[in-house]
């Protein structure tokens, strides 16, 4: 049985009572770690064509590596050095024609999230009505009676932008409550199975800030979104702490296949708990920065002042917030209305005044603030926000940051760079919704939309990330996206608004030392430089000289997390 099998009936054992889920977790533990390779006390050197991430020296053909830390980059013989008489028994991995590169950051994540859904109901690449309908049933009738079905993870625009309906599924789930989510999160479709166990009839009030689709007779057709989704949230069952801690691990097994070493994980307090568990055992491969909800930041003020930050492994310090929706879901706020529907601009997920109240006393008790903000009225209200409270609260380095920052006013884009605030971005959004973007937006505003070319120009600080499960965690998928804007249905061969192009190099640095600086650990990650974690991937090309069209062919090798390999591909020379 592999690592993650064991995990996982480790985690069935525990049947979520948490009493019994740290001993287990103490049994599991060195299942899960005991397959990460690493030197037996000599070192370790990697060599090969280096890219370090490091201005001073970016490439070099070695890193020597003693403990869990990067000791030596350069040649080989520098390499060999500083290593001493313990060269000849080190550890030697070559990249052979690969590219070693810094640990790849993924900046906005949902890590458990993530975990969770890869055992879901599979709807993500549903292209029609009638296989959303099939791949429901069929998961339906595996599950035992009273069980819900969530995740999902469904996108309207492969089968021409029609929203599910109730009806479509009720027929094959009649006893089972179907809780399923759009993939950009902001919406979701529920059976009559679940609105009836949350209560929700057709007389249900509309909520604020969110949103009832309905029939042309006023019937709530299943679909809830933003705000909205609460009314169903409330009454769907949560996954036990076992589960959650099952979903950690294979999501931090699934991540490390693709090169990730490090997040930053957008959640909740009930996920710092799981993820507190998993560091206590030390069944963690993936270095977390956790980022809580902002209305909650006194909270966090008080778990710091008296727990601190964390650690190397797991750090807090980060708050979340959210001013709109997504443009999926036609719920991003814009300064003008939707292009295919006149009659909206979105809305607002939280209203302005409380956005202010909490960034300013979060900011004022030395937390960093990072929102979510997609249409360019969110983006403008969130920047006016960031810089008011600056101005009020007086200089730090307090590196603000605006999540997502898809469609900016092209007069905004200069106060990014000006206000110090970070664009913490996802590039393989750009290559999905430019597909259909230009409809919703037209082709006008998508001229800035996802524009890391023109923030990288105005010397703004750009990290990027997946969003996952909203979108693959696939760093080498995202450099690809982020340099070809190819979109993914192949209708713009030579880019979605190519103007907004990148260089390879400059997509890495988003991924490694511009996604360290957006959670102030650059002092100790994203980059190879001596003191740093041995945080390091193997890739099979040089992506600095693949062809922009053939990147998203790129390939992890290795994975190196504190100087453990915790993953090697099945082709990889062993070391």
């Amino acid at each position: 049985m592999g690592k993650v099998g064991r995990w996982r009936a480790c985690a069935r054992a525990a049947g979520g009572a948490v009493a019994a889920v740290g001993a287990l977790l103490a049994l599991c533990a060195a299942t899960s770690v005991e397959a990460a390779d690493g030197a037996a006390g000599v070192g370790t050197i990697v060599v090969g064509r280096v890219w370090t991430g490091a201005a001073a020296q970016p490439w070099a053909e070695a890193v020597a590596i003693e403990g869990e830390r990067i000791t030596a980059v350069g040649s080989k013989g520098e390499a060999l050095k500083r290593l001493g008489d313990r060269a000849a028994g080190a550890l030697v991995i070559d990249a052979g024609e690969g590219l070693v590169i810094p640990g790849l950051i993924d900046s906005h994540i949902h890590l458990i999230d993530g975990g969770l859904h890869l055992t879901s109901v599979q709807l993500r690449d549903a292209a029609s009505r009638e296989e959303f309908v099939r791949r429901i049933a069929e998961f339906a009738a595996r599950l035992p009676a009273g069980a819900w079905i969530a995740g999902g993870d469904w996108d309207h625009t492969l089968w021409g932008g029609e929203l599910p309906d109730r009806n479509w599924i009720d027929a094959v789930t009649p006893q089972t409550p179907v809780w399923i989510s759009r993939l950009d999160g902001h919406m979701a479709l529920a059976n009559s199975a679940a609105l009836r166990s949350a209560g929700v009839g057709d007389d249900v009030d509309d909520v604020a800030g969110g949103e009832i689709v309905r029939d042309a007779a006023g019937r709530p057709t299943g679909v809830l979104k933003d705000n909205a989704m609460a009314l169903v949230d409330r009454a769907a069952p949560g996954p036990t702490l076992a589960q959650r801690l099952e979903a950690t691990v294979a999501a931090m097994d699934y991540l490390a296949a693709r090169g990730v070493t490090a997040v930053h994980h957008m959640g909740s307090w009930q996920d710092l708990q799981v993820l507190r568990v998993a560091r206590r055992q030390g069944v963690m491969k993936t270095r977390v920065y956790a980022c809580t909800p902002l209305s909650q930041w006194r909270r966090l003020a008080a778990e710091i002042e008296r727990q601190g930050r964390g650690d190397e492994w797991l750090a807090i310090g980060g708050l979340k917030g959210f001013v709109d929706g997504s443009l999926g879901s036609h719920t991003a706020a814009f300064l003008q209305p939707f292009s295919d529907d006149p009659n909206s601009r979105g809305l607002l997920v939280n209203t302005a005044e409380d956005l202010e109240t909490w960034t300013a006393a979060a900011d004022a008790a030395g937390l960093q603030v990072a929102v979510h903000a997609i249409g360019d009225r969110a983006i403008r209200l969130q920047l006016d926000v960031f810089e008011r409270v600056a101005g009020s609260n007086g200089p730090r380095d307090r590196r603000f940051r605006i999540e997502h920052a898809q469609h900016i006013a092209p007069e905004d884009l200069p106060r990014f760079e000006r206000l110090g605030v970070i664009a913490s971005m996802q590039p393989y959004h750009a290559i999905d919704d430019g597909r259909w973007a230009d409809r919703v937006v037209g082709v006008r505003r998508s001229a800035t939309t996802y524009a890391f070319r023109s923030l990288l120009d105005t010397k703004a600080h750009v990290a990027f990330g997946s969003d996952w499960f909203v979108a693959p965690p696939t760093p080498l998928e995202g450099v690809y996206a982020a340099v070809t804007r190819r979109t993914l249905d192949g209708a713009h061969p030579k880019g979605w608004t190519p103007s907004q192009k990148i260089t390879p190099e400059e997509a890495l640095r988003a991924y490694t030392s511009e996604a360290a600086y957006a959670s102030f650990h650059e002092k100790s990650l994203g980059s190879l430089e001596p003191g740093k974690l041995a945080d390091l991937v193997i890739v099979d090309r040089d992506l600095t000289k693949t062809p922009p069209a053939e990147l998203n062919q790129a390939q992890v090798k290795l994975t190196m997390v504190g100087g453990r390999v915790v993953y090697r591909a099945a082709t990889a020379e062993s070391p």
